[in-house]
């Protein structure tokens, strides 16, 4: 969902939210080469107001900078995102083998992708990565 021109939050969002994984990117540019990519992310994140809003004592949502995201989410290091894309590999071998056990990529394809399922659908790499993301928050 694209944000429209006014700069506000679209809704609805999806099961995973549009914003985690931007957040989870944004974390992950900011210790690496790619240090004036995740400021431009980060300057969009707060301009389209993607990022979730804090709620008062009367329930009124009000918009909130990515430093307190950040600094509500301490738990959240800049390699969660790694982490998370490394675990995917071994949970997937187990429910579906690749043809080359234990090697792992996120450009796989065929029976190496990481989108690979038993009946040719992507249905079980979703669920993984949805189980691994949730269990990690």
């Amino acid at each position: 969902i694209r944000p429209n021109s006014s700069k506000s939050r679209p809704v609805p969002w999806p099961i995973i939210e549009t914003f985690q994984l931007y957040f989870l990117i944004s974390r992950f540019l900011t210790t690496g080469p790619c240090r004036r990519a995740a400021e431009v992310l980060i300057d969009e994140l707060e301009e389209y107001q993607l990022l979730p809003g804090r709620l008062d004592w009367l329930g009124n949502e009000h918009p909130r900078t990515y430093e307190d995201v950040v600094a509500a989410n301490r738990h959240i290091a800049p390699d969660h995102l790694l982490q998370i894309c490394k675990q995917l590999g071994p949970v997937l071998d187990k429910e579906v083998p690749s043809c080359v056990p234990g090697v792992h990529s996120l450009l796989g394809c065929g029976k190496q992708s990481m989108l690979r399922s038993a009946k040719g659908t992507v249905f079980i790499a979703i669920c993984l990565f949805v189980c691994l993301f949730f269990a990690h928050l």
